[in-house]
């Protein structure tokens, strides 16, 4: 059989049509054009969803519609508007809404994501609202508003993670009658240098976020949350921006995965435990030399990139070297008006360098919109997507 023959024959389905499985999708179609490979991108919303701006959305701005059919169109992607509701990693098919539609699959492509883990602190799940996507943080803007309108009320932001100092901030700078406390175990921008972190507290005192570190949340409360120290800190809304919890699809299929259901891969984003199934950003557990990759757009694109890349790589029966990224930086909004990068290593460790104010801002902005002209550059170029792949250090 002729490597071309194998291309006609290969199905290839990609769940998750974020900002990682819309990168692998339309960088295979690129990859594999004229070949007569078939792409399928399943995704419950026809619409592409900016995660890196939801937080701008709860806090009550309007954000562009961008269609995924529309980011599809010319690349011969079919797109399947539907949720996965079961997947046989045996058999290589993906169910779609309980059997609306079985897709069979050659080749996997994983990009389901991750949320924020609720079902580990009591009350979370029942009483707490998330970023996770558009819906939730329509829904966490809907009550902002209400609250604003009546006067004021409070809000607990959980997790000061570069999640939760966004929200935190963009809430408070929305809607100064609201009190917003930031309660964390560490503090906020922990992983920043000195001069980054200094600047991030100002933002916080100026926008008037009260900040509560030391101790973890161990309970939510219909009208607060509760400290590990015993104390009721009272909220008429809870946001929890902490921990990472990935569906359980893959789990229920049998493939490996880690203590936060994300696929353990090998060093080309394969399933160690499947061959045929890569996972890509926060859907996968992908190591480094210095430890496991966390969670951001920053590393997930590249991950998509390369995955589309190897599997294209493997089809015309060429060899693939280990996927190798290393970070650059960790840009932080604070509000409209402010924001602060810090440049990294490429294990995310501190650089002395460092932005803040209106610099830090545009820089922001450039990162936050850059995904869809990479979009459009993917459609037409093989584009690099990766800012990094970590030089000496994941050699």
């Amino acid at each position: 059989m002729t490597h071309q023959d194998q291309y006609t024959e290969h199905r290839i389905v990609v769940l998750g049509a974020g900002y990682t499985g819309m990168l692998a999708a339309l960088r295979l179609a690129r990859r594999t054009r004229r070949t007569g490979v078939r792409i399928t991108l399943v995704n419950p919303s026809a619409r592409f969803t900016e995660r890196l701006r939801l937080h701008q959305l709860a806090a009550g701005q309007q954000l562009a519609d961008h269609r995924i059919p529309d980011l599809l169109a010319g690349t011969g992607v079919a797109f399947v508007q539907g949720t996965v509701t079961a997947l046989d990693a045996g058999a290589r098919t993906v169910t779609v809404d309980e059997g609306a539609a079985v897709l069979p699959y050659d080749t996997l492509v994983y990009a389901l994501g991750s949320a924020p883990d609720t079902g580990r602190v009591p009350g979370a799940d029942a009483h707490a609202y998330t970023l996770n996507g558009r819906d939730a943080a329509l829904a966490l803007a809907g009550r902002l508003r209400a609250l604003a309108a009546a006067g004021g009320g409070t809000v607990a932001v959980c997790g000061a993670g570069l999640t939760g100092v966004e929200a935190a901030t963009e809430i408070a700078e929305a809607y100064p009658a609201l009190t917003v406390t930031l309660i964390s175990t560490g503090e906020p921008g922990a992983l920043m240098g000195e001069r980054a972190r200094a600047h991030l507290r100002r933002a916080l005192e100026r926008l008037g976020v009260s900040v509560r570190t030391g101790a973890a949340v161990t309970k939510v409360l219909p009208e607060g949350v509760e400290p590990a120290t015993g104390e009721v800190v009272a909220a008429d809304v809870c946001l929890w921006t902490t921990g990472v919890r990935a569906p359980r699809l893959a789990a229920d299929a049998g493939i490996e995965v880690d203590g936060s259901g994300r696929v353990v891969t090998d060093g080309t984003l394969r399933s160690v435990s499947h061959p045929d199934v890569y996972a890509v950003g926060d859907a996968a557990a992908v190591r480094m030399p210095w430890g496991p990759l966390h969670g951001t757009c920053q590393s997930g694109m590249p991950t998509a990139q390369y995955a589309a890349d190897a599997i294209a790589r493997r089809l015309r029966g060429k060899q693939v070297k280990p996927f190798r990224f290393g970070y650059v930086h960790q840009p932080v909004s604070l509000g409209r008006r402010d924001a602060v990068i810090q440049f990294t290593h490429p294990d995310d460790t501190p650089r002395r360098a460092y932005l803040r104010g209106r610099a830090a801002v545009l820089y922001k902005e450039t990162v936050s919109a850059s995904p869809l002209p990479a979009y459009r550059l993917v459609k037409r170029a093989d584009v690099n997507v990766a800012l990094f792949r970590g030089g000496r250090a994941t050699r």
